[in-house]
Parts: structure tokens; C-alpha cells; sequence
């Protein structure tokens, strides 16, 4: 018998909540903790652009950062630089930070990324566009997507308190970039609220709403709570979700003293009615889980609301590891009262790749968590296939690995599918980022896309 010990791949060690000291940061060194735990000094002092990210570092970050931001937000970014104190606070959380140390930051990478993080080549997959889940497409009121039987995503708003990086709805949310004019809302609030209702009212088949955006907490509270109780007068609604990344990334939001006190009435009439009301955060990292943000996510659960559940992105540099992944499930569901629900692969818009992983990746990730959580608190890795909807990574159909197409299939129409016959027989294809396939399944690709050019 062998004499060597083999422990655990992962060694579970309790950790803590610590809130970062924003004070060791050069522009907040006088900032003091009634200001840091308002949520109006968070929104007034976002950092928007490079003039504000070097007021705040001072000489920490060098010059050759500087470039390599303003190279990406003019040749790739698809969203525009929004980031609150709180999301920079958790960039390089247990020092003052270095250049090298802030690049290598996962919550940097993914919400201020920089030129040299992109792929040179293939930063885009072939086949990406800028609605990869055809959402828009499917509205039947503006903002209402109608993708499943009994679902729908609301979408109140097309702002957020920040601007994630990877944003799958980067078609319609946040500032125009140089290279994306973003569409637009053009109804009034009231007007869109009134056309989504009128909707609802009509669609007895639908019972489970996403009230989404852009995020709800940009909604004006009164606005949202008047929404959200004219929701609660249509019968065959029960489950109501609240999409908000500003759990995590603006938890100063959701501790003011309105929005807990509405949010207290709006579970209390939820509740009364049977009515599942839960709240969908995202969170990609441990460092982002920090002691305001396990506040806020309780403070929701003891005014009513049924559940909080997390919602997270697989990327590569920032949360593609078994370690990381874990170590973040525990932070949520056993430090905030967080539940691990889902991890996303990421979507297929414009100059993602060097975020994606493949199918066989996630299929390993899912496969390597299993056993060191709850199974309630297990989070299934999704895959969300264009036309299809959200699958677990291990429901694809067929795989091809070599040129990186898996295969799909499903059991429902969408709101544009009433008359498509072979709606349900059809196999949808997802794809691998090519830079991830064997050489001679990218030879393929490279061929691939010089043949579809030049027969345009």
C-alpha cells in the first residue's frame, strides 16, 4: 500500500466576509464609512472613464494601462465604462494595488477590460451577433420577451448601476460605444409598463415573470412597486424574479431605507397571494461577496422575499476553474444566504472569445463540483442556445469536439415559432470558441470563413 496521502482535489476552509478597506485606494483615503454606505455617494462616484479610474489609483496603475483601456474602448468594448466604489473596492481587495496585480484581478478583467485581454485572433466568433439570444426579436410588447411557454423577461429599463463587460443584451443596454449604437427604448416608462400588462392580462399561459432590464434597481422604486403589485392583480402569475446585478455591485442600494420598506410589501402581498417572489443576482467571484453585500441579500429574505439566487457568467480569467468556482458557492450559500443557481457559458456576442470556454469545459467544470455542496445549492451550468433556450451542458444532442458544434434540440415553440412545423424536430448548433479546438478543427474554420466571404 501506497504510504503517500491523497487528500481532497479541493480542501474546503471556511472564509470569512471581510469589506475591503476602500482607504488604501488614493481618492478615497477621507472617505468615510456613513459615506461609503450611502447609495447615493456610490452612484455619484462611479468611476465612468480613465480621467476618473486615474484620480482614484494616483500613480498606483502605469501609463502602459492606460493605453491598453483606451485601445479597447476604442477598437472592442461593447459596453461603456461604469463601474461603483463597491466593484472597485473588490479589484485587488487584500493590497494596495500594482499594475501587475490589477491586471491580473478577475472582477477587473471582466468589468474594465483593456485591449491585451482580447484575443488577437478570432476576438469574435464567426457566427456571433449582437442579440446572440434573438431576444429582440421576440418582444410582443416593447421590452417583453416571450422566449418559453410559461415565461416571460420584462425588460423595465436599459440602464444599469454598472456596465458588465461580457453583457448579453449589449444590443440594448448602457451607452452607444464606437462599436456598438446601442438600440433604443422609445416608449415612455408608463407607456411600456401599460403595453407589458395589457400583455399579461391577455396570456393566461404565462405564470413566471423576470423583471429585468438593464437593471430594476435603476427603476425608480415607486415606478417598480407599482409594477410589481399590478403584477400581483393577474391571477395566473406566481412566480415573480427581480434581476439585479446591484445586489452585489451597489448592495447600498438595496439597504435604503424606501427600498427595503417597499420591497417589505411587496413580498407581504406576494406571500398572502402564494406567490413566489425572489430575488437573481450576479456574481462572478468570491472577492465580490463581501459583508454590506450578505446584508442586503438577508435583509431581502427577513422583509419576505422567498428566495435570492445567483446567476453567474463562466469566463476564462476569471471564474473557469473548479476552485474558483467553488470557492465562490461557498461564499454565497454559506457566508450571504446567496443561492448557487446558475452559471451561464458565456453568450456568443462580438469580441467574447477570449471569455468563453467550451461545452467540454463546462461539462468537466459541472462534473468536478458535484459532491462538495448541498444538492439544493449546487448550481447547474447552463448553456443558453440561440432559438433554444437554456439547456444543462450535458443535454446537448451530438458533438462534434474537432470543429467545436454541439447539437441541440428542444420541446417548445417561442413567440415566433406558433407555425413552424418542424420547431421541434430542428437540431440547433452552439459553438466552441475556435481558439480552444484542435489545430485542424481551426484550419477548418479559417478555410470556413474565407469560402462564406467570398461567396457573399
Amino acid at each position: 500500500m501506497s504510504d503517500v496521502l491523497t487528500g481532497q482535489p479541493h480542501e474546503y476552509r471556511r472564509r470569512e466576509l471581510i469589506e475591503p478597506d476602500w482607504t488604501r485606494l488614493p481618492g478615497w483615503r477621507d472617505v468615510t464609512r456613513d459615506q461609503w454606505e450611502s447609495s447615493q455617494w456610490q452612484r455619484v462616484n462611479c468611476v465612468k472613464n480613465i480621467k476618473q479610474l486615474r484620480a482614484l489609483m494616483g500613480d498606483l496603475i502605469s501609463e502602459e494601462f492606460y493605453a491598453d483601456l483606451e485601445a479597447d474602448q476604442q477598437e472592442f468594448a461593447t459596453m461603456s465604462m461604469l463601474v461603483p466604489p463597491q466593484m472597485m473596492n473588490t479589484m485587488v481587495p487584500d493590497a494596495v494595488p500594482t499594475t501587475e496585480a490589477f491586471y491580473a484581478d478577475p472582477i477587473r478583467r471582466y468589468m474594465i477590460p483593456v485591449k491585451s485581454d482580447r484575443l488577437t485572433t478570432w476576438a469574435s466568433h464567426p457566427y456571433s451577433s449582437r442579440d446572440s439570444l434573438h431576444e429582440h426579436d421576440m418582444w410582443v410588447a416593447e421590452g417583453l420577451t416571450h422566449r418559453y411557454p410559461t415565461k416571460v423577461l420584462a425588460e423595465l429599463i436599459s440602464t444599469c448601476p454598472q456596465y458588465c463587460g461580457h453583457c448579453t443584451r449589449m444590443d440594448l443596454v448602457g451607452n452607444s460605444t464606437p462599436q456598438v449604437d446601442k438600440l433604443k427604448l422609445v416608449l415612455k416608462p408608463i407607456d411600456r409598463y401599460d403595453s407589458m400588462i395589457s400583455y399579461l392580462q391577455r396570456s393566461p399561459g404565462v405564470r413566471d415573470v423576470v423583471v429585468s432590464g438593464g437593471d430594476v434597481a435603476n427603476v425608480p422604486w415607486k415606478q417598480l412597486e407599482a409594477f410589481l403589485m399590478r403584477l400581483l392583480e393577474i391571477d395566473n402569475i406566481r412566480d415573480i424574479r427581480l434581476a439585479t446585478k446591484a445586489l452585489s455591485g451597489m448592495p447600498q442600494h438595496w439597504l435604503q431605507g424606501d427600498v427595503v420598506e417597499g420591497l417589505g410589501r411587496v413580498a407581504t402581498r406576494a406571500r398572502s397571494q402564494g406567490v413566489n417572489l425572489a430575488i437573481h443576482t450576479h456574481v462572478n467571484h468570491a472577492n465580490s461577496v463581501t459583508p454590506l453585500v450578505a446584508k442586503a441579500a438577508r435583509t431581502a429574505l427577513e422583509v419576505g422575499v422567498r428566495d435570492v439566487r445567483n446567476q453567474g457568467v463562466l469566463m476564462r480569467g476569471v471564474n473557469a476553474t473548479t476552485p474558483q468556482l467553488l470557492d465562490l458557492c461557498f461564499a454565497l450559500q454559506g457566508e450571504a444566504s446567496i443561492l448557487p443557481y446558475y452559471f451561464y457559458m458565456c453568450d456568443m456576442i462580438p469580441n467574447s472569445e477570449h471569455w468563453r470556454v467550451s461545452v467540454a469545459h463546462a461539462q468537466k467544470l459541472q462534473h468536478d463540483m458535484m459532491g462538495y455542496l448541498p444538492g439544493y445549492a449546487t448550481p447547474r451550468i447552463i448553456c443558453d442556445v440561440p432559438f433554444v433556450g437554456k439547456r444543462w451542458v450535458h443535454m446537448l444532442n451530438e458533438y462534434d469536439t474537432e470543429h467545436g458544434i454541439s447539437y441541440w434540440t428542444k420541446n417548445y415553440r417561442t413567440s415566433i415559432e406558433k407555425d413552424d412545423v418542424e420547431a421541434l424536430s430542428r437540431r440547433y448548433e452552439f459553438y466552441d470558441p475556435i481558439d480552444t479546438l484542435p489545430e485542424e478543427g481551426q484550419e477548418w474554420w479559417r478555410k470556413k470563413v474565407i469560402a462564406e466571404a467570398a461567396a457573399l
